[in-house]
Protein backbone atom coordinates (compact mmCIF):
# COMPACT_ATOMS: atom_id res chain seq x y z
CA UNK A 1 0.00 0.00 0.00
CA UNK A 2 2.83 2.34 0.83
CA UNK A 3 4.57 1.58 -2.50
CA UNK A 4 1.35 2.24 -4.43
CA UNK A 5 0.96 5.62 -2.74
CA UNK A 6 4.54 6.53 -3.62
CA UNK A 7 4.04 5.59 -7.27
CA UNK A 8 0.78 7.52 -7.38
CA UNK A 9 2.52 10.56 -5.97
CA UNK A 10 5.37 10.30 -8.52
CA UNK A 11 2.93 9.93 -11.40
CA UNK A 12 0.95 12.90 -10.13
CA UNK A 13 4.07 15.06 -9.85
CA UNK A 14 5.24 14.09 -13.34
CA UNK A 15 1.80 14.91 -14.71
CA UNK A 16 1.84 18.29 -12.97
CA UNK A 17 5.33 19.05 -14.30
CA UNK A 18 4.47 17.99 -17.86
CA UNK A 19 1.22 19.95 -17.76
CA UNK A 20 3.09 22.96 -16.41
CA UNK A 21 5.74 22.65 -19.16
CA UNK A 22 3.09 22.24 -21.83
CA UNK A 23 1.24 25.23 -20.42
CA UNK A 24 4.44 27.34 -20.44
CA UNK A 25 5.31 26.21 -23.98
CA UNK A 26 1.81 27.01 -25.18
CA UNK A 27 1.91 30.39 -23.45
CA UNK A 28 5.30 31.40 -24.84
CA UNK A 29 4.65 30.11 -28.35
CA UNK A 30 1.35 32.02 -28.47
CA UNK A 31 3.14 35.12 -27.21
CA UNK A 32 5.83 34.72 -29.87
CA UNK A 33 3.29 34.16 -32.67
CA UNK A 34 1.46 37.34 -31.67
CA UNK A 35 4.75 39.25 -31.56
CA UNK A 36 5.70 38.00 -35.03
CA UNK A 37 2.34 38.96 -36.52
CA UNK A 38 2.67 42.49 -35.16
CA UNK A 39 6.36 42.68 -36.13
CA UNK A 40 5.72 41.76 -39.76
CA UNK A 41 2.95 44.32 -40.05
CA UNK A 42 5.24 47.10 -38.86
CA UNK A 43 8.60 45.95 -40.23
CA UNK A 44 7.83 45.09 -43.85
CA UNK A 45 7.21 48.68 -45.02
CA UNK A 46 10.35 49.88 -43.21
CA UNK A 47 12.55 47.27 -44.88
CA UNK A 48 11.09 48.15 -48.25
CA UNK A 49 11.62 51.90 -47.77
CA UNK A 50 15.21 51.37 -46.55
CA UNK A 51 16.23 49.10 -49.42
CA UNK A 52 14.55 51.28 -52.04
CA UNK A 53 16.18 54.44 -50.67
CA UNK A 54 19.63 52.84 -50.77
CA UNK A 55 18.96 51.59 -54.30
CA UNK A 56 17.99 55.06 -55.53
CA UNK A 57 20.99 56.71 -53.84
CA UNK A 58 23.38 54.13 -55.33
CA UNK A 59 22.11 54.94 -58.81
CA UNK A 60 21.92 58.72 -58.62
CA UNK A 61 24.72 59.58 -56.18
CA UNK A 62 22.69 62.68 -55.26
CA UNK A 63 23.01 64.15 -51.78
CA UNK A 64 19.24 64.25 -51.28
CA UNK A 65 18.94 60.56 -52.13
CA UNK A 66 21.74 59.64 -49.74
CA UNK A 67 20.03 61.74 -47.06
CA UNK A 68 16.83 59.79 -47.61
CA UNK A 69 18.78 56.51 -47.43
CA UNK A 70 20.28 57.61 -44.13
CA UNK A 71 16.88 58.65 -42.72
CA UNK A 72 15.32 55.35 -43.75
CA UNK A 73 18.12 53.33 -42.17
CA UNK A 74 17.71 55.35 -38.98
CA UNK A 75 13.99 54.54 -38.87
CA UNK A 76 14.71 50.85 -39.23
CA UNK A 77 17.39 51.04 -36.53
CA UNK A 78 15.09 52.89 -34.15
CA UNK A 79 12.40 50.29 -34.80
CA UNK A 80 14.75 47.47 -33.72
CA UNK A 81 16.06 49.54 -30.82
CA UNK A 82 12.64 49.34 -29.10
CA UNK A 83 13.35 48.26 -25.51
CA UNK A 84 9.86 46.92 -24.86
CA UNK A 85 9.96 44.69 -27.94
CA UNK A 86 13.37 43.38 -26.94
CA UNK A 87 12.15 42.69 -23.39
CA UNK A 88 9.38 40.47 -24.79
CA UNK A 89 11.83 38.55 -26.99
CA UNK A 90 14.26 38.22 -24.10
CA UNK A 91 11.56 36.85 -21.82
CA UNK A 92 10.51 34.28 -24.43
CA UNK A 93 14.11 33.28 -25.18
CA UNK A 94 15.11 32.99 -21.52
CA UNK A 95 12.07 30.84 -20.78
CA UNK A 96 13.52 28.14 -23.04
CA UNK A 97 9.93 27.01 -23.48
CA UNK A 98 9.48 27.36 -27.24
CA UNK A 99 9.61 23.90 -28.86
CA UNK A 100 8.40 24.49 -32.42
CA UNK A 101 11.53 24.48 -34.62
CA UNK A 102 10.25 27.10 -37.05
CA UNK A 103 9.36 29.40 -34.17
CA UNK A 104 12.80 28.86 -32.62
CA UNK A 105 14.47 29.92 -35.88
CA UNK A 106 12.32 33.06 -36.01
CA UNK A 107 12.96 33.81 -32.35
CA UNK A 108 16.74 33.61 -32.81
CA UNK A 109 16.66 35.77 -35.94
CA UNK A 110 14.51 38.42 -34.27
CA UNK A 111 16.51 38.35 -31.04
CA UNK A 112 19.79 38.95 -32.90
CA UNK A 113 18.24 41.77 -34.97
CA UNK A 114 17.05 43.53 -31.83
CA UNK A 115 20.17 42.77 -29.78
CA UNK A 116 22.38 44.52 -32.34
CA UNK A 117 20.29 47.67 -31.89
CA UNK A 118 20.05 47.72 -28.10
CA UNK A 119 23.09 49.96 -27.77
CA UNK A 120 22.88 53.68 -27.06
CA UNK A 121 20.55 55.01 -29.79
CA UNK A 122 22.65 58.15 -30.19
CA UNK A 123 25.66 55.96 -31.06
CA UNK A 124 23.61 53.94 -33.53
CA UNK A 125 22.43 57.13 -35.23
CA UNK A 126 25.96 58.50 -35.36
CA UNK A 127 27.16 55.22 -36.89
CA UNK A 128 24.55 55.30 -39.64
CA UNK A 129 25.25 58.96 -40.40
CA UNK A 130 28.98 58.30 -40.66
CA UNK A 131 28.48 55.17 -42.79
CA UNK A 132 26.29 57.10 -45.22
CA UNK A 133 28.75 60.00 -45.49
CA UNK A 134 31.67 57.64 -46.11
CA UNK A 135 29.83 55.59 -48.72
CA UNK A 136 28.82 58.76 -50.53
CA UNK A 137 32.50 59.75 -50.72
CA UNK A 138 33.40 56.38 -52.24
CA UNK A 139 30.50 56.60 -54.67
CA UNK A 140 31.43 60.05 -55.94
CA UNK A 141 35.22 59.59 -56.04
CA UNK A 142 36.91 59.43 -59.44
CA UNK A 143 40.64 58.90 -59.95
CA UNK A 144 42.55 61.58 -61.86
CA UNK A 145 44.85 60.16 -64.52
CA UNK A 146 46.51 62.32 -67.14
CA UNK A 147 44.51 65.31 -65.95
CA UNK A 148 41.21 63.49 -66.51
CA UNK A 149 38.78 62.11 -63.91
CA UNK A 150 38.04 58.47 -64.70
CA UNK A 151 35.83 55.74 -63.11
CA UNK A 152 37.13 52.53 -61.57
CA UNK A 153 36.40 50.65 -64.79
CA UNK A 154 38.93 52.87 -66.59
CA UNK A 155 41.51 52.45 -63.84
CA UNK A 156 41.15 48.67 -64.11
CA UNK A 157 41.42 48.86 -67.89
CA UNK A 158 44.69 50.80 -67.71
CA UNK A 159 46.15 48.40 -65.15
CA UNK A 160 45.14 45.41 -67.23
CA UNK A 161 46.19 46.57 -70.69
CA UNK A 162 49.02 49.11 -70.45
CA UNK A 163 52.69 48.10 -70.52
CA UNK A 164 53.86 51.58 -69.55
CA UNK A 165 55.10 51.33 -65.96
CA UNK A 166 54.81 55.07 -65.41
CA UNK A 167 51.16 55.10 -66.51
CA UNK A 168 50.43 52.00 -64.41
CA UNK A 169 51.94 53.66 -61.36
CA UNK A 170 50.01 56.89 -62.00
CA UNK A 171 46.69 55.03 -62.32
CA UNK A 172 47.33 52.89 -59.24
CA UNK A 173 48.35 55.89 -57.12
CA UNK A 174 45.41 57.94 -58.42
CA UNK A 175 42.96 55.34 -57.20
CA UNK A 176 44.71 55.21 -53.80
CA UNK A 177 43.91 58.90 -53.25
CA UNK A 178 40.50 57.90 -51.91
CA UNK A 179 42.37 56.50 -48.87
CA UNK A 180 43.34 59.80 -47.20
CA UNK A 181 39.87 61.20 -47.97
CA UNK A 182 38.07 58.53 -45.93
CA UNK A 183 40.63 56.92 -43.60
CA UNK A 184 40.09 59.07 -40.51
CA UNK A 185 36.34 58.67 -40.83
CA UNK A 186 36.70 54.89 -41.22
CA UNK A 187 38.84 54.73 -38.08
CA UNK A 188 36.28 56.82 -36.24
CA UNK A 189 33.58 54.47 -37.48
CA UNK A 190 35.54 51.42 -36.28
CA UNK A 191 35.89 52.91 -32.80
CA UNK A 192 32.17 53.60 -32.73
CA UNK A 193 31.31 50.09 -33.91
CA UNK A 194 33.56 48.70 -31.18
CA UNK A 195 31.88 50.85 -28.54
CA UNK A 196 28.50 49.50 -29.62
CA UNK A 197 29.77 45.90 -29.59
CA UNK A 198 31.29 46.24 -26.11
CA UNK A 199 28.13 47.86 -24.79
CA UNK A 200 26.29 44.73 -25.90
CA UNK A 201 28.76 42.39 -24.19
CA UNK A 202 31.10 41.47 -27.06
CA UNK A 203 34.86 41.88 -27.19
CA UNK A 204 34.79 43.94 -30.40
CA UNK A 205 32.74 44.54 -33.53
CA UNK A 206 34.39 41.75 -35.52
CA UNK A 207 33.53 39.18 -32.87
CA UNK A 208 29.98 40.50 -32.61
CA UNK A 209 29.44 40.44 -36.37
CA UNK A 210 30.42 36.79 -36.63
CA UNK A 211 28.47 35.63 -33.59
CA UNK A 212 25.29 37.43 -34.59
CA UNK A 213 25.48 35.69 -37.97
CA UNK A 214 25.72 32.20 -36.45
CA UNK A 215 29.51 31.89 -36.83
CA UNK A 216 32.00 31.19 -34.06
CA UNK A 217 35.15 33.36 -34.44
CA UNK A 218 37.38 30.46 -33.38
CA UNK A 219 35.90 28.24 -36.09
CA UNK A 220 36.42 30.86 -38.80
CA UNK A 221 39.99 31.50 -37.66
CA UNK A 222 40.73 27.77 -37.67
CA UNK A 223 39.30 27.46 -41.17
CA UNK A 224 41.38 30.35 -42.51
CA UNK A 225 44.51 28.88 -40.95
CA UNK A 226 43.69 25.60 -42.69
CA UNK A 227 43.14 27.40 -46.00
CA UNK A 228 46.42 29.23 -45.57
CA UNK A 229 48.26 25.92 -45.16
CA UNK A 230 46.31 24.41 -48.04
CA UNK A 231 47.09 27.17 -50.56
CA UNK A 232 50.44 28.62 -49.43
CA UNK A 233 52.82 26.43 -51.43
CA UNK A 234 50.64 26.20 -54.54
CA UNK A 235 50.30 29.99 -54.55
CA UNK A 236 54.03 30.57 -54.05
CA UNK A 237 54.74 28.43 -57.12
CA UNK A 238 52.18 30.30 -59.19
CA UNK A 239 53.36 33.66 -57.88
CA UNK A 240 56.80 32.87 -59.26
CA UNK A 241 55.18 32.07 -62.63
CA UNK A 242 53.30 35.36 -62.47
CA UNK A 243 56.46 37.31 -61.71
CA UNK A 244 58.39 35.68 -64.53
CA UNK A 245 55.61 36.48 -67.00
CA UNK A 246 55.17 40.07 -65.82
CA UNK A 247 58.89 40.82 -65.78
CA UNK A 248 59.00 39.91 -69.47
CA UNK A 249 55.81 41.85 -70.21
CA UNK A 250 57.08 45.05 -68.62
CA UNK A 251 60.75 44.45 -69.45
CA UNK A 252 61.88 44.85 -65.86
CA UNK A 253 63.61 42.59 -63.36
CA UNK A 254 61.40 40.39 -61.17
CA UNK A 255 62.60 42.18 -58.06
CA UNK A 256 61.43 45.50 -59.54
CA UNK A 257 57.78 44.41 -59.91
CA UNK A 258 55.50 46.65 -57.88
CA UNK A 259 51.80 46.37 -56.90
CA UNK A 260 50.70 48.36 -59.97
CA UNK A 261 52.15 45.68 -62.25
CA UNK A 262 49.68 43.00 -61.14
CA UNK A 263 46.86 44.19 -63.41
CA UNK A 264 44.28 45.26 -60.84
CA UNK A 265 44.09 47.60 -57.89
CA UNK A 266 44.47 45.03 -55.10
CA UNK A 267 45.92 41.91 -56.75
CA UNK A 268 42.63 40.23 -55.91
CA UNK A 269 42.16 38.92 -59.46
CA UNK A 270 44.49 36.79 -61.56
CA UNK A 271 46.84 38.68 -63.92
CA UNK A 272 46.75 37.55 -67.54
CA UNK A 273 49.76 35.26 -67.65
CA UNK A 274 48.40 32.58 -69.94
CA UNK A 275 47.95 32.84 -73.68
CA UNK A 276 44.17 32.89 -73.46
CA UNK A 277 42.69 36.40 -73.49
CA UNK A 278 39.16 35.94 -72.22
CA UNK A 279 38.28 39.61 -72.77
CA UNK A 280 38.46 39.23 -76.54
CA UNK A 281 35.69 36.62 -76.54
CA UNK A 282 33.31 39.01 -74.82
CA UNK A 283 34.27 42.24 -76.59
CA UNK A 284 31.42 41.91 -79.10
CA UNK A 285 28.97 40.08 -76.88
CA UNK A 286 25.76 41.26 -75.23
CA UNK A 287 26.60 40.43 -71.61
CA UNK A 288 23.07 41.07 -70.41
CA UNK A 289 21.54 38.73 -73.01
CA UNK A 290 24.04 35.95 -72.29
CA UNK A 291 23.16 36.18 -68.60
CA UNK A 292 19.44 36.08 -69.34
CA UNK A 293 19.75 33.14 -71.74
CA UNK A 294 21.90 31.06 -69.42
CA UNK A 295 19.61 31.36 -66.42
CA UNK A 296 16.53 30.77 -68.56
CA UNK A 297 18.14 27.56 -69.88
CA UNK A 298 18.55 26.08 -66.42
CA UNK A 299 14.98 26.92 -65.46
CA UNK A 300 15.68 30.09 -63.49
CA UNK A 301 13.93 33.02 -65.16
CA UNK A 302 15.48 36.47 -64.55
CA UNK A 303 13.48 38.54 -67.04
CA UNK A 304 11.43 40.29 -64.36
CA UNK A 305 14.52 41.12 -62.31
CA UNK A 306 16.40 42.47 -65.33
CA UNK A 307 13.49 44.82 -66.02
CA UNK A 308 13.92 46.39 -62.56
CA UNK A 309 17.73 46.39 -62.55
CA UNK A 310 20.23 49.10 -63.50
CA UNK A 311 22.98 47.54 -65.61
CA UNK A 312 25.14 50.28 -67.15
CA UNK A 313 27.41 53.15 -66.09
CA UNK A 314 26.08 56.57 -65.13
CA UNK A 315 27.69 59.66 -63.56
CA UNK A 316 27.51 59.51 -59.76
CA UNK A 317 26.37 55.89 -59.76
CA UNK A 318 27.92 53.29 -57.45
CA UNK A 319 30.79 51.84 -59.49
CA UNK A 320 30.58 48.35 -58.10
CA UNK A 321 27.88 45.67 -58.34
CA UNK A 322 25.33 44.30 -55.91
CA UNK A 323 21.98 42.54 -55.67
CA UNK A 324 19.19 43.65 -53.36
CA UNK A 325 15.85 42.17 -52.36
CA UNK A 326 13.75 45.29 -51.95
CA UNK A 327 10.69 43.96 -50.13
CA UNK A 328 11.32 40.33 -49.20
CA UNK A 329 8.43 39.46 -51.50
CA UNK A 330 10.11 39.09 -54.88
CA UNK A 331 11.20 42.60 -55.95
CA UNK A 332 14.82 41.63 -56.59
CA UNK A 333 17.21 44.01 -58.40
CA UNK A 334 20.82 44.05 -59.55
CA UNK A 335 23.13 47.03 -59.98
CA UNK A 336 25.98 46.62 -62.48
CA UNK A 337 28.21 48.79 -64.66
CA UNK A 338 28.50 46.45 -67.63
CA UNK A 339 31.25 46.64 -70.18
CA UNK A 340 31.80 43.87 -72.76
CA UNK A 341 34.62 42.00 -71.07
CA UNK A 342 35.29 38.85 -69.08
CA UNK A 343 35.13 40.58 -65.69
CA UNK A 344 31.60 41.85 -66.28
CA UNK A 345 30.46 38.50 -67.69
CA UNK A 346 31.66 36.92 -64.47
CA UNK A 347 30.07 39.69 -62.39
CA UNK A 348 26.67 39.45 -64.11
CA UNK A 349 26.52 35.68 -63.69
CA UNK A 350 27.59 36.20 -60.07
CA UNK A 351 25.06 38.89 -59.17
CA UNK A 352 22.15 37.08 -60.79
CA UNK A 353 23.18 34.01 -58.79
CA UNK A 354 22.31 36.10 -55.73
CA UNK A 355 19.16 37.26 -57.50
CA UNK A 356 17.75 33.82 -58.33
CA UNK A 357 18.39 32.69 -54.75
CA UNK A 358 16.26 35.60 -53.49
CA UNK A 359 13.59 35.23 -56.15
CA UNK A 360 12.97 31.54 -55.50
CA UNK A 361 12.79 31.69 -51.71
CA UNK A 362 9.61 29.94 -50.61
CA UNK A 363 7.01 32.76 -50.37
CA UNK A 364 5.16 30.80 -47.67
CA UNK A 365 8.17 31.09 -45.34
CA UNK A 366 7.76 33.48 -42.40
CA UNK A 367 9.05 36.95 -43.33
CA UNK A 368 12.12 36.84 -41.05
CA UNK A 369 13.21 33.49 -42.55
CA UNK A 370 12.68 34.59 -46.14
CA UNK A 371 16.38 35.03 -46.77
CA UNK A 372 19.34 32.74 -47.63
CA UNK A 373 20.46 30.25 -45.01
CA UNK A 374 23.54 32.42 -44.56
CA UNK A 375 25.20 35.25 -46.40
CA UNK A 376 27.95 32.87 -47.61
CA UNK A 377 25.43 30.36 -49.00
CA UNK A 378 24.16 33.00 -51.43
CA UNK A 379 27.79 33.85 -52.23
CA UNK A 380 28.29 30.17 -53.11
CA UNK A 381 25.49 30.26 -55.67
CA UNK A 382 26.87 33.48 -57.14
CA UNK A 383 30.33 31.95 -57.41
CA UNK A 384 29.34 28.61 -58.89
CA UNK A 385 27.80 30.51 -61.81
CA UNK A 386 30.39 33.29 -62.04
CA UNK A 387 33.10 30.69 -62.64
CA UNK A 388 31.47 29.69 -65.92
CA UNK A 389 32.59 32.94 -67.57
CA UNK A 390 36.05 31.38 -68.03
CA UNK A 391 34.81 27.90 -68.91
CA UNK A 392 35.38 27.14 -72.65
CA UNK A 393 32.65 24.49 -72.73
CA UNK A 394 30.17 26.99 -71.31
CA UNK A 395 31.35 29.57 -73.85
CA UNK A 396 30.87 27.04 -76.68
CA UNK A 397 27.43 26.00 -75.44
CA UNK A 398 26.41 29.66 -75.17
CA UNK A 399 27.46 30.29 -78.79
CA UNK A 400 30.48 32.44 -77.98
CA UNK A 401 33.24 30.21 -79.37
CA UNK A 402 33.56 27.19 -81.69
CA UNK A 403 34.61 23.61 -80.96
CA UNK A 404 37.98 24.34 -82.53
CA UNK A 405 38.51 27.23 -80.15
CA UNK A 406 37.83 25.00 -77.15
CA UNK A 407 40.78 22.84 -78.12
CA UNK A 408 43.01 25.90 -78.22
CA UNK A 409 42.06 27.42 -74.87
CA UNK A 410 40.72 24.60 -72.65
CA UNK A 411 43.90 23.89 -70.67
CA UNK A 412 44.92 27.49 -70.21
CA UNK A 413 41.37 28.55 -69.34
CA UNK A 414 41.35 26.05 -66.48
CA UNK A 415 44.83 27.19 -65.44
CA UNK A 416 43.50 30.74 -65.42
CA UNK A 417 40.50 29.74 -63.25
CA UNK A 418 42.82 27.92 -60.85
CA UNK A 419 45.06 30.96 -60.72
CA UNK A 420 42.05 33.18 -60.04
CA UNK A 421 41.02 30.98 -57.15
CA UNK A 422 44.45 30.88 -55.55
CA UNK A 423 45.07 34.61 -56.04
CA UNK A 424 41.68 35.39 -54.50
CA UNK A 425 42.29 32.92 -51.69
CA UNK A 426 45.43 34.80 -50.63
CA UNK A 427 43.70 38.17 -51.01
CA UNK A 428 40.83 37.00 -48.80
CA UNK A 429 43.43 36.11 -46.14
CA UNK A 430 44.59 39.73 -46.19
CA UNK A 431 41.05 41.08 -45.84
CA UNK A 432 39.99 38.66 -43.12
CA UNK A 433 43.10 39.14 -41.02
CA UNK A 434 43.19 42.90 -41.50
CA UNK A 435 39.61 43.36 -40.30
CA UNK A 436 40.08 40.98 -37.37
CA UNK A 437 43.17 42.90 -36.23
CA UNK A 438 41.65 46.29 -37.09
CA UNK A 439 38.76 45.81 -34.66
CA UNK A 440 41.00 44.24 -32.03
CA UNK A 441 43.06 47.45 -32.05
CA UNK A 442 41.98 50.37 -34.31
CA UNK A 443 44.81 52.51 -32.85
CA UNK A 444 47.68 50.41 -34.23
CA UNK A 445 49.70 51.38 -37.29
CA UNK A 446 47.10 50.30 -39.85
CA UNK A 447 49.23 51.32 -42.84
CA UNK A 448 51.98 48.97 -41.69
CA UNK A 449 49.50 46.20 -40.82
CA UNK A 450 48.00 46.33 -44.32
CA UNK A 451 51.34 46.01 -46.10
CA UNK A 452 52.67 43.37 -43.71
CA UNK A 453 49.67 41.21 -44.57
CA UNK A 454 49.98 41.91 -48.32
CA UNK A 455 53.66 40.94 -48.20
CA UNK A 456 52.98 37.80 -46.14
CA UNK A 457 49.94 36.40 -47.93
CA UNK A 458 50.13 37.90 -51.43
CA UNK A 459 53.93 38.07 -51.64
CA UNK A 460 53.71 41.68 -52.85
CA UNK A 461 56.39 44.32 -52.34
CA UNK A 462 55.42 47.52 -50.60
CA UNK A 463 56.54 50.60 -52.56
CA UNK A 464 59.62 51.95 -50.84
CA UNK A 465 58.82 54.55 -48.19
CA UNK A 466 55.06 54.32 -48.74
CA UNK A 467 53.07 55.21 -45.64
CA UNK A 468 49.53 55.94 -46.82
CA UNK A 469 46.16 54.51 -45.70
CA UNK A 470 45.94 52.11 -48.63
CA UNK A 471 43.75 49.82 -46.49
CA UNK A 472 41.02 52.48 -46.66
CA UNK A 473 40.85 52.30 -50.46
CA UNK A 474 38.88 49.04 -50.19
CA UNK A 475 35.25 50.06 -49.80
CA UNK A 476 34.27 46.81 -48.07
CA UNK A 477 36.20 47.74 -44.92
CA UNK A 478 33.98 50.77 -44.41
CA UNK A 479 30.70 49.85 -46.07
CA UNK A 480 30.49 46.05 -45.73
CA UNK A 481 32.50 45.33 -42.58
CA UNK A 482 33.49 41.86 -41.38
CA UNK A 483 31.90 40.26 -44.42
CA UNK A 484 34.79 39.40 -46.71
CA UNK A 485 35.58 36.02 -45.16
CA UNK A 486 32.16 34.88 -46.37
CA UNK A 487 33.33 35.18 -49.96
CA UNK A 488 35.82 32.43 -49.40
CA UNK A 489 33.41 30.26 -47.46
CA UNK A 490 31.21 30.74 -50.51
CA UNK A 491 34.00 29.45 -52.75
CA UNK A 492 34.27 26.30 -50.63
CA UNK A 493 30.54 25.67 -50.84
CA UNK A 494 30.49 26.47 -54.57
CA UNK A 495 32.95 23.61 -55.17
CA UNK A 496 30.99 21.31 -52.88
CA UNK A 497 27.73 22.05 -54.73
CA UNK A 498 29.44 21.74 -58.13
CA UNK A 499 30.69 18.26 -57.31
CA UNK A 500 27.33 17.20 -55.90
CA UNK A 501 25.35 18.51 -58.87
CA UNK A 502 27.72 16.90 -61.37
CA UNK A 503 27.64 13.49 -59.68
CA UNK A 504 24.08 13.36 -58.41
CA UNK A 505 21.92 15.70 -60.50
CA UNK A 506 23.57 15.39 -63.90
CA UNK A 507 24.86 11.91 -63.06
CA UNK A 508 28.41 12.24 -64.40
CA UNK A 509 31.91 11.79 -62.99
CA UNK A 510 33.69 14.30 -65.24
CA UNK A 511 34.15 17.21 -62.85
CA UNK A 512 36.15 19.34 -65.27
CA UNK A 513 34.05 19.47 -68.42
CA UNK A 514 30.63 20.71 -67.34
CA UNK A 515 28.76 23.81 -68.48
CA UNK A 516 25.27 23.34 -66.93
CA UNK A 517 23.89 25.04 -70.08
CA UNK A 518 20.23 24.23 -70.92
CA UNK A 519 19.82 21.69 -68.12
CA UNK A 520 16.69 22.59 -66.13
CA UNK A 521 17.39 19.75 -63.65
CA UNK A 522 20.00 22.04 -62.12
CA UNK A 523 17.58 24.89 -61.51
CA UNK A 524 15.02 22.45 -60.10
CA UNK A 525 17.56 20.97 -57.67
CA UNK A 526 18.73 24.39 -56.49
CA UNK A 527 15.21 25.70 -56.05
CA UNK A 528 14.12 22.68 -54.04
CA UNK A 529 17.23 22.01 -51.94
CA UNK A 530 18.90 25.40 -51.54
CA UNK A 531 16.67 28.36 -52.43
CA UNK A 532 13.20 27.49 -51.15
CA UNK A 533 14.26 26.46 -47.62
CA UNK A 534 15.57 30.00 -47.08
CA UNK A 535 16.68 30.35 -43.48
CA UNK A 536 14.40 27.57 -42.21
CA UNK A 537 17.48 25.61 -41.07
CA UNK A 538 20.86 26.51 -39.62
CA UNK A 539 23.27 26.94 -42.55
CA UNK A 540 25.26 23.74 -42.00
CA UNK A 541 22.03 21.76 -41.64
CA UNK A 542 20.85 23.11 -45.01
CA UNK A 543 24.19 22.21 -46.63
CA UNK A 544 24.04 18.69 -45.23
CA UNK A 545 20.47 18.23 -46.45
CA UNK A 546 21.43 19.53 -49.91
CA UNK A 547 24.74 17.69 -50.39
CA UNK A 548 24.85 14.91 -47.82
CA UNK A 549 27.77 16.57 -45.98
CA UNK A 550 28.41 19.57 -43.81
CA UNK A 551 30.60 22.36 -45.24
CA UNK A 552 34.02 20.99 -46.16
CA UNK A 553 37.12 22.31 -47.93
CA UNK A 554 37.92 18.98 -49.61
CA UNK A 555 36.08 19.70 -52.86
CA UNK A 556 37.71 23.11 -53.22
CA UNK A 557 41.05 21.40 -52.70
CA UNK A 558 40.22 18.72 -55.29
CA UNK A 559 39.18 21.34 -57.81
CA UNK A 560 41.94 23.91 -57.46
CA UNK A 561 44.83 22.77 -55.25
CA UNK A 562 45.54 19.06 -55.73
Amino acid sequence: MKTTNTLTTIVFLITVILTSCQSETEKMETKLRNFITDYELRAKPLYKETNLAYWNASISGKAEDWNHAEESQLKLTEFHANKDDFAVLKEIKNSDAVQDKLLIRQLNALYNSYLYNQADISKLKEKIKLETEIEQKYSNFRAEVGGKLIPDNEVENILKTSTNSSLLQEAWLAHKKIGPIVSEDVKKLARLRNEIAKELGFGNYHEMSLKLSDQEPEDINRLFNELDSLTRNAFATLKNDIDEHLSKRYKIAKQDLMPWHYQNRFFQEAPLIYEVDLDKYYSNQNIEKLTRDFYHGIGLDIEDMLANSDMYEKPGKNQHAFCTHIDGEGDVRVLCNIRPNYNWMNTCLHEFGHAVYDKYLDPSLPFVLREPAHTFTTEAIAMIFGRFASNPLWMRDMGIISDDEIEKIAEESFNNLRLEQLVFSRWSQVMYRFEKSFYENPEQDLNALWWNLAETYQLLRKPEGRNEPDWATKIHIAAYPCYYHNYHLGELLASQLFYYITANVIGLQDFKNQSFVNDPQIGMYLKEKVFMPGSRWYWNEMIEKATGEKLTAKYYSKQFVE
